[in-house]
């Protein structure tokens, strides 16, 4: 497991005065975010970051746990890394939606990588999205918004 200092998770390139001064998308309800990551730096600071905009986060460090989470408490949406031990990121999102209580549930991937043969067989694996590392804020919102609120694309 490679080890991230808190400071590298994310970009330094600052967040645009848009997204500083945008009005949040308003939520009726609480918004559960599930986080899968082998690196507890990655998820501490991805749950910072979405705790602060007002989402409820659940952590899990392998596929299996998520696979679990995910079926036991319906999360919103799914972060998740590509390579963990056990099962990676790939088998874990194929069973998530090969699974009739789980099949809808948006996924973004999160990558270190960023190579096009990897997002390709993510696609046709079902992933909704792709992050790469480090992870700028702003997109990371932007990626969230937009699969949480798809008909209310946010720029």
């Amino acid at each position: 497991m490679e080890r991230k200092s808190f400071r590298s998770l994310f970009s330094r390139r600052t967040v645009s005065n848009e997204r500083r001064t945008k009005q949040r998308m308003p939520k009726d309800r609480v918004i559960k975010v599930l986080v899968v990551d082998d690196s507890r730096t990655v998820v501490h600071g991805l749950r910072g970051v979405l705790e602060q905009d007002g989402y409820y986060v659940m952590e899990a460090y392998d596929g299996m746990t998520a696979i679990e989470l995910a079926k036991a408490h319906q999360p919103d949406l799914i972060l998740m890394d590509v390579i963990m031990p056990g099962l990676n990121g790939f088998q874990a999102t194929r069973k998530i939606r090969k699974d009739s209580a789980t099949h809808s549930i948006p996924i973004i991937i999160i990558s270190a990588t960023e190579q096009p043969t990897e997002q390709f067989w993510l696609t046709k694996l079902g992933a909704n999205d792709f992050l790469g590392k480090p992870i700028i804020r702003g997109d990371l919102f932007t990626k969230v918004e937009s699969q949480l609120y798809p008909r209310q694309v946010v720029a």
